[in-house]
């Protein structure tokens, strides 16, 4: 199966569903934190590995323990992952933190603090 392959497509995004309802909905870890997103899943060609960017709305201290609370509880989620999918190998998942979405918001506010200085001239 090639990377980018349809069927690849599908078992990502298939994944990325499922995996933001586990984290959404079933992780009781006080560490996370509710504004935690997965922002893309990458699952290899074989099924046994997956990446999955995950982004954090708040400060370093909520990034770092979310980070920590789902490395701890990787194996729930990995357990809950094989129930819901029916796949030939249920893959082994690695945390990334994407920081994309808070490099958008910054992004936009100088965008939108430029065009307001503008605007006054």
């Amino acid at each position: 199966m090639r990377k980018n392959s349809i069927k690849n497509t599908r078992v990502n995004g298939e994944v990325q569903k499922v995996l933001s309802e586990i984290i959404r909905g079933e992780i009781k870890d006080p560490r996370i934190s509710p504004m935690t997103s997965v922002v893309q899943v990458q699952v290899a060609p074989d099924l046994k590995t997956c990446k999955a960017y995950i982004s954090v709305l708040g400060d370093e201290e909520a990034r770092k323990n979310t980070l920590q609370g789902l490395q701890s509880a990787v194996g729930y989620i990995r357990r809950q992952l094989a129930g819901e999918l029916n796949l030939r190998n249920t893959p082994e998942i690695t945390f990334i933190l994407d920081q994309s979405i808070e490099y958008g918001i910054n992004m936009s506010k100088r965008i939108d603090e430029v065009v307001g200085g503008n605007e006054d001239n």
